[in-house]
């Protein structure tokens, strides 16, 4: 049997027939982190970045990262999202001469029948993106890390967090 669902018994890559399912309420959250110099992120913090209000508009991609999802990942399915929801946290280092950063989290709700993994994800990712693309004039060197699913729930599997050892 095939444990990858996203490949035939031949190797051949394929969308998942998730017709037989049953429609349930479905949710992921996942997370990631932005990393910048210290003076990047008081400029953030004061809106003093010319492009605009950084987080605003990082919120707004984010939303449109996850409801673009299909169109990005070649086999996932379009959703019908019921929300999104995004938030942002100051990461300051003990060492803020150096470098801090922001942490994202992105929830993502259907009622499907497939999951929204790959929307929470999409949707953190994006948020972290469009924050590089509106600092990258004064900070090159900022850092995306630890992008990660954290949660998800829904669906014949259940309830999954990070840590729980599955």
């Amino acid at each position: 049997m095939n444990d990858l669902s996203h490949f035939t018994e031949s190797g051949r890559a394929r969308m998942v027939d998730v017709s037989g399912k049953v429609p349930s309420e479905r949710s992921a959250l996942a997370s990631g982190v932005i990393r910048m110099l210290p003076a990047t992120l008081a400029r953030i913090r004061s809106q003093e970045i010319t492009k605009g209000n950084v987080l605003a508009v990082a919120d707004v991609g984010a939303v449109m990262g996850a409801k673009r999802t299909p169109d990005i990942i070649p086999m996932c399915h379009a959703i019908a999202l019921s929300g999104v929801e995004v938030s942002f946290t100051e990461i300051l280092e003990p060492d803020a001469q150096s470098c801090v950063g922001i942490k994202v989290v992105a929830l993502a709700r259907c009622v499907g029948q497939t999951g929204v993994e790959m929307e929470a994800l999409c949707a953190a990712n994006v948020a972290l993106l469009t924050i590089y693309d509106m600092c990258k004039a004064i900070d090159r060197g900022m850092r995306i890390e630890n992008v990660q699913l954290e949660e998800k729930r829904g669906g014949k599997s259940g309830i999954w967090k990070r840590g729980d050892g599955r």
